[in-house]
């Protein structure tokens, strides 16, 4: 049997993924009483119909002081021999205020007070179990698809599983940098395809565009200094605590070089062990700009 605790930060996902979860074919149970836990697994084990996998739902809602039995209790279970794996869904607090916002509900810990010190406050309290948590997902930059896709490929495709989670994003610097980036390449000083006719209308994600670009001596050794530098750095974040790198490459408009080198890298990482997925911000900006614009002629 598998048996997964899911837990982790209120506003984090815990309610998405044990949806997920329970989609998957996972028999899902909420905040169940603390004390109540070591019975639970027990009966689940001796059930007369078999049950194959089981997830259960842990957060702020059972109590300060239960949390930090839960803690205890689930190390003692894990040290008696039960098979059991933790899952802490992570966001940071700028997000986590944001959707509390936009569903107009209130923090458990809040109470009329300040909702940032709620959290922080709670971010306290999950401490321990964030420690023995077998997997962290930061949910701060995941969209609903992409939880789905981490979700499915630790618990479903039972892959190898990295808490650590690339970003690629492809952008236009006339539109701005990107303000999450963590690392910034600017890739302008290779051939740009705006000035081939039959290649201007056109994107990155077009094969006749990438192929003009990775033609390029210039374009090869730049994806190949990238990778090796990114296969330098991660391990190191990895090992300062980091859960997750922006990655951003820029060309004038985000619409040709950008897109055609974030879906070269994307492609060295995307069956890696790391979370791995990729975002094209600017890439439909000029047309709609040059849309306005005859429209507004």
């Amino acid at each position: 049997m598998r048996f997964v605790v899911v837990t982790g930060m209120s506003g984090a996902g815990r309610s998405s993924v044990m949806r997920l979860l329970e989609d998957d074919g996972y028999f899902c149970v909420d905040n169940l009483p603390v004390s109540l836990l070591p019975t639970f697994m027990q009966l689940t084990e001796d059930a007369s119909e078999r049950i194959e996998r089981v997830a259960l739902g842990l957060d702020i809602r059972v109590g300060s002081s239960s949390l930090k039995e839960a803690a205890q209790v689930l190390n003692t279970l894990k040290g008696e021999g039960y098979s059991l794996e933790i899952l802490f869904l992570e966001a940071s607090t700028p997000v986590i205020v944001k959707r509390y916002k936009e569903t107009r509900r209130m923090h458990p810990l809040a109470q009329g007070g300040r909702m940032d010190s709620a959290i922080e406050k709670e971010r306290e309290l999950l401490a321990e179990l964030k420690m023995q948590a077998d997997y962290i997902i930061d949910t701060t930059k995941l969209l609903i698809r992409d939880l789905k896709q981490e979700i499915d490929r630790i618990f479903v495709e039972e892959e190898k599983f990295c808490n650590f989670y690339l970003t690629f994003v492809s952008f236009g610097f006339k539109y701005g940098i990107p303000t999450d980036a963590d690392l910034v390449f600017d890739v302008r000083f290779l051939p740009n395809p705006f000035y081939i006719e039959n290649l201007k209308p056109l994107t990155g994600d077009d094969e006749e565009v990438y192929r003009y670009v990775m033609n390029s001596d210039k374009a090869v050794n730049f994806l190949s200094k990238l990778k090796d530098m990114l296969d330098f750095l991660i391990p190191n974040y990895i090992a300062e605590g980091k859960t997750q790198l922006v990655i951003a490459i820029g060309c004038t408009g985000g619409k040709h070089r950008s897109v055609t080198l974030t879906n070269a890298i994307y492609k060295e990482f995307e069956n890696t062990e790391y979370g791995c997925k990729k975002e094209h911000r600017d890439i439909e900006k000029d047309r709609l700009r040059n849309l306005c614009r005859s429209q507004e002629k």
